[in-house]
């Protein structure tokens, strides 16, 4: 039987990247965050999110317990399903650069295959930026209660706890947030992109 995937034609857009680059003054990109949870990835994500669009740049945040309100509702947090979690996060974020902006995502994303892979989608820039904070300190702040939680066994496959992370072994970008505070993680991430993502035109 011949399969369905044999009858899909991919689409060309017209607008091309360059047309894209001209119109929002920037080229389209992804900015991969990771770390560990409670390493401050949604703050900095969003943050960084208002300070580019002050400075002229077209971006969105695309956030993990965003998207699993959502789009991917359906799956668990076992290790297939966390991969295929970012499997389908690194297919959406490469679309929001292809159509020119800058997508900001927020996702422990625990397996460097995977963030590999999400890289590998993507054919403008990519940047995994690694939001580096120890467990001790992560487990420290645990704001939603997660740590706990996990430590007493009602959350199984718990990133860092009973599940691994494995950290970037070379990141684009660390960004210390277990021995700084947030103005300065956000000072050294927003320079980051100003350096290498320019912006190309006036506000």
């Amino acid at each position: 039987m011949r399969s369905m995937q044999n009858n899909l034609t991919e689409v060309a857009h017209k607008p091309t990247t360059a047309d894209r680059q001209a119109h929002y003054g920037h080229s389209g990109a992804v900015l991969w965050l990771t770390g560990l949870s409670a390493s401050g990835k949604s703050s900095l994500a969003m943050a960084l999110e208002q300070a580019l669009m002050v400075r002229g740049y077209s971006c969105y945040v695309l956030d993990g317990d965003n998207l699993r309100r959502g789009l991917n509702a359906n799956l668990g947090f076992s290790p297939q399903d966390r991969s295929e979690n970012i499997r389908r996060v690194g297919e959406v974020a490469a679309l929001f650069a292809d159509a020119g902006l800058i997508c900001i995502t927020a996702f422990i994303s625990p397996y460097r295959a995977d963030r590999e892979r999400a890289r590998q989608c993507c054919r403008l820039p990519f940047h995994e930026i690694h939001i580096a904070a120890d467990l001790a300190t992560c487990e420290r702040r645990d704001p939603k209660g997660l740590y706990k939680q996990a430590r007493a066994g009602s959350i199984t496959e718990f990133t860092g706890i009973s599940a691994p992370y494995e950290a970037p072994l070379q990141a684009d970008c660390v960004i210390e947030t277990g021995t700084e505070p947030l103005p300065q993680s956000l000072a050294k991430l927003l320079n980051h992109v100003l350096i290498h993502l320019p912006l190309e035109r006036g506000n």
